[in-house]
């Protein structure tokens, strides 16, 4: 069984990085996370970046064994990546998993709050709109399409997390282990509404803890208009399917 653990408890815990393209940001993130928490294993996967990210991860890996990488084979996105990345620490016996940015944008000095949240809860998200949540050098316009997606979406779907695009978070083995995570084809900002979603949905505890959201200083970012439209078209189908079985269920008690 993997080694590492977090404040409160023995478990394992492993980070998992998606990467396309990050090779500037990758090592200082991986300097950084084990300063702030020594024990923790990284799981970088890499979309067979260009770059030579995968390379340099690679590189490191060979060097440190609390690094890991998982190459695929082509640019299939975010959540594409994710799935994979706990299929890798569900199959190893990981019993946290957490999700984190290649581009530096998540704050390793975050992670021990989030993971000592995870010791009352199932899912626990690092929130920008939560009281003590903060956006640094964030362009105006994406602070506010990124707010305005966060009220449509909680409205839409009624699940009360004020952060479901958050991408900076952490997951109990079992709550990952219950949901039908290959059934799950959303990309970027969907699949983070998606999986908050479904975790609620089972029956899973969700807590936001506050976080400090720095935008990338290398790289340029991966979000699009698709990506954001793909988000708005499903939340609106989910919201819809959720409303009309709160409705069923409530004529089928009468």
């Amino acid at each position: 069984m993997a080694e590492g653990s977090h404040a409160g408890t023995t478990e394992p815990v492993l980070v998992i990085i998606p990467t396309y393209n990050e090779r500037e940001n990758l090592t200082p993130l991986l300097q950084r996370l084990h300063d702030a928490l020594p024990d923790v294993h990284v799981l970088v996967v890499d979309d067979g970046s260009p770059d030579g990210t995968g390379e340099l991860a690679d590189k490191v890996a060979a060097s440190d064994d609390r690094v890991h990488v998982l190459h695929r084979t082509e640019k299939a996105g975010l959540g594409a990546a994710y799935i994979a990345g706990f299929h890798w620490g569900l199959a190893r016996d990981y019993r946290t998993l957490v999700e984190m940015d290649a581009d530096g944008s998540h704050a390793p000095e975050d992670l021990p709050r989030l993971l000592a949240a995870l010791d009352e809860s199932d899912l626990v998200i690092g929130s920008r709109y939560v009281p003590g949540g903060a956006l640094v050098n964030w362009p105006k316009r994406r602070e506010m399409l990124s707010r305005g997606a966060n009220i449509y979406s909680r409205l839409a779907l009624g699940v009360p997390v004020n952060d479901m695009t958050a991408g900076f978070r952490a997951y109990r083995a079992q709550v990952l282990s219950a949901l039908p995570l290959d059934e799950i084809a959303s990309a970027g900002y969907c699949f983070q509404i998606d999986l908050t979603l479904r975790t609620a949905e089972a029956g899973f505890d969700i807590v936001e803890v506050p976080i400090t959201f720095t935008e990338r200083e290398v790289g340029t970012s991966k979000m699009n208009g698709s990506i954001v439209g793909e988000a708005m078209l499903r939340v609106a189908q989910w919201g819809l399917h959720r409303r009309l079985g709160q409705v069923r269920r409530l004529v089928t008690r009468r």
